[in-house]
């Protein structure tokens, strides 16, 4: 019965793992998290000040959905999306509030 009980347990948390998920947001800067650039504007536009304080200050790409920020995992590709919103496709981690994306292009696209 034992077999049968562990067998259980093995099932029951694959099927409470957390899968892929899509999250719809404006892809900014952690130091400009709500997306609003009037307090850094270190740039001409949103996106500028959302590259720059990437490359100047060392923030971090981030989601924000109106709501709720979310480091993205692949620092990298959201750099051609600063600024605009998107739909990122991932895996959250709630405890770090990050979105564990497959680096791959197909991760984020333009939100339609």
């Amino acid at each position: 019965m034992k077999p049968l009980l562990a067998g259980f347990f093995i099932v029951a948390a694959l099927v409470a793992a957390p899968g892929k998920q899509k999250f719809t947001g404006v892809v900014t800067d952690s130091m400009c998290s709500s997306a609003d650039h009037k307090g850094m504007r270190m740039g001409p536009t949103d996106a500028d000040c959302t590259v720059a304080c990437v490359l100047a200050h060392g923030a971090l790409y981030v989601l924000y959905d109106g709501k709720e920020v979310y480091t993205l995992s692949d620092q990298k590709t959201p750099e051609k999306f600063a600024g605009k919103k998107v739909t990122v496709t991932g895996t959250l981690d709630a405890k770090k509030t990050t979105i564990q994306m497959d680096n791959s292009v197909d991760s984020i696209t333009a939100a339609k």
